[in-house]
């Protein structure tokens, strides 16, 4: 039987690639794509792009490389790497940055990548196949205290400490956890009760991935670097799905969108705002109809101002 081509609907596209493109430099502009993911946004944007306009994509995904790559056209740049590594790029040469924080569909439903309770796969959960340690391996070491705090923090799950738990009691008693079925099975007989409608597992796998791929610390690393490689007037566009990454972007917004006064230093100047917010856009009814998983997507858009970061 051959295998299902696997597709991915791109969340909000139309409202991203107008948010990023409504900048200074417009058609003409130098743009990044910090997450190609299977190339919906970029091919989008490099549809309404001039001769002049240039756009550079990241991504640590091996299969969002070799999609990226079926993309003959002089103005665009792939590199396999995460979207941490804007901070190299030379200060004030970028006209607009995006950064689609969603894992894709391919991702989520390939079992072997491991990233969902829904296929028996491995326990890998990692965006590039090729660095770091997979989630079971992890699991393989990894004491009560760590394994509570990752999935309390990242998961946000009130029951993280009897999960880590009776993680470590299994590897004790017949090795460690390997597969996502067992995985899922073990937060299933772990946890009693669960919002309605959602499988108890869910909180836990969303941990496992976020941590074994550092997904919080990048996002904070890029924020930051957006701040010194946008031009005057360039934008920044960044799609979460998830509290924890909407609340960085958030209050990374919220912060250098405002005047700060140091009242240490009597009638100082206040250091002026570097991004000036631009509101937040929701996927409308209808995206959601035709693709539920953009159900939790909220875009906030910023622009930045004159200020040397």
């Amino acid at each position: 039987m051959s295998t299902p081509t696997l597709t991915h609907t791109t969340v909000l596209l139309q409202e991203a690639a107008d948010a990023l493109l409504d900048g200074a430099a417009g058609a003409d502009g130098a743009y990044v794509d910090c997450t190609f993911g299977r190339g919906g946004h970029s091919r989008l944007i490099l549809s309404r792009l001039s001769a002049q306009g240039r756009l550079q994509a990241f991504d640590k995904d091996l299969e969002a490389i070799a999609e990226a790559g079926r993309i003959d056209d002089a103005r665009f740049a792939i590199r396999h790497d995460g979207f941490s590594h804007l901070a190299e790029l030379p200060a004030g040469s970028v006209d607009g940055v995006l950064m689609d924080l969603g894992i894709s569909s391919p991702q989520i439903d390939s079992p072997e990548r491991g990233f969902s309770f829904r296929f028996d796969g491995p326990l890998d959960m990692r965006m590039d196949t090729t660095r770091g340690e997979s989630v079971a391996d992890w699991l393989a070491t990894a004491t009560v205290d760590q394994i509570t705090e990752v999935i309390r923090d990242y998961g946000e799950e009130r029951f993280a400490f009897q999960i880590a738990k009776a993680l470590v009691a299994r590897r004790q008693e017949r090795g460690p956890i390997s597969s996502t079925s067992d995985l899922a099975q073990l937060v299933a007989d772990t946890v009693k009760t669960r919002e309605p409608g959602q499988n108890p597992a869910t909180r836990t796998f969303q941990a496992f991935r976020i941590f074994i791929n550092a997904e919080l610390e990048e996002l904070e690393q890029a924020l930051e670097a957006s701040l010194s490689v946008l031009a005057e007037g360039g934008r920044l566009v960044v799609i979460s799905f998830h509290s924890l990454e909407d609340r960085i972007v958030k209050q990374f917004i919220a912060k250098h969108s405002k005047e700060v006064v140091d009242r240490r230093v009597p009638f100082a100047a206040p250091v002026a705002m570097r991004l000036k917010a631009l509101g937040r856009v929701k996927p409308s009814e209808e995206e959601v109809r035709g693709n539920p998983r953009s159900r939790s997507a909220i875009m906030r858009v910023a622009e930045r101002t004159g200020v040397p970061a």
